[in-house]
């Protein structure tokens, strides 16, 4: 896919000046001179993430299957390009090359987050990056439902008495995290939705954490998610969010969060 900017400024040149004539009447002429720049068609062009495939490892991208472009206004093309094909796949190629050869490079992903050793940090940011990001593709859509139901729909009802408190909730959430990070959907360990964010990378399966449980929904609040369209308006992104959410495969994951 192409897209195409023409970028032409007119130029508005106004000279004025008086000519005295020799009876001392004043004229004023006036000349308006349109100079444009040379134009430039600039040309961006924007892969598919079909196209996109990480190194092989262990652990490989979760395909996207609509085009970069297919979120817009609420996310715009290029920001899913850069974040699905660099900032993803980056993550991903890390994380097997840090796993390469070793014990843990059978392990499923959960018990990948039992067994990490938080001073790890290279491990730490590249298994985060990569589950993290699984995650939040996994749950964004073009075809965004507007609200969760069935189980999930009883289950918020139940833990924040409405959907509008979870919104709530979850925008302040990820509007207080300061700097780059990541607020959470959570299934605890005793089948409770709870709402809560981590900086960086981190996120509620690794050791240590303020809420521990199984994420079921994720909403990215590194810059390089919506600063191209938002820039530091970063509510307007996690206002506009809500319209892209994949509410039946929150659904499914929050089913089998409490089969576990």
């Amino acid at each position: 896919m192409t897209i195409s900017v023409k970028k032409a400024f007119l130029v508005l040149l106004s000279i004025s000046f008086a000519i005295t004539t020799t009876s001392c009447k004043k004229k004023k002429l006036t000349e308006v001179v349109e100079v444009p720049l040379p134009t430039k068609e600039e040309k961006m062009t924007l892969g598919s993430p079909e196209d996109v495939i990480a190194n092989e490892g262990a652990f490989s991208l979760v395909k996207i299957p609509y085009k970069y472009d297919a979120l817009s206004p609420n996310i715009d093309a290029m920001t899913m390009q850069v974040h699905y094909s660099r900032h993803y796949l980056t993550y991903t190629n890390n994380l097997n090359k840090a796993l390469a050869g070793t014990d843990l490079e059978s392990l499923p992903i959960e018990e990948l987050h039992k067994k990490l050793d938080m001073s790890n940090a290279d491990l730490r940011n590249n298994l985060g990056g990569y589950y993290n990001h699984s995650l939040y593709f996994e749950i964004i859509t073009p075809k965004g439902e507007g609200k969760p139901k069935d189980s999930l729909a009883s289950a918020i009802d139940r833990d924040f008495g409405s959907f509008e408190n979870f919104k709530t909730q979850f925008s302040d959430a990820a509007n207080k995290q300061f700097g780059s990070g990541w607020a959470w959907l959570v299934v605890d360990k005793t089948g409770k939705l709870q709402v809560t964010s981590t900086p960086n990378q981190d996120n509620p399966l690794m050791p240590k954490q303020v809420i521990s449980g199984t994420p079921i929904l994720a909403i990215d609040v590194w810059e390089h998610a919506y600063y191209l369209s938002y820039q530091n308006k970063r509510k307007n992104y996690i206002d506009n969010f809500y319209k892209i959410i994949d509410w039946k495969k929150v659904s499914e994951k929050f089913d089998a969060a409490i089969k576990k």
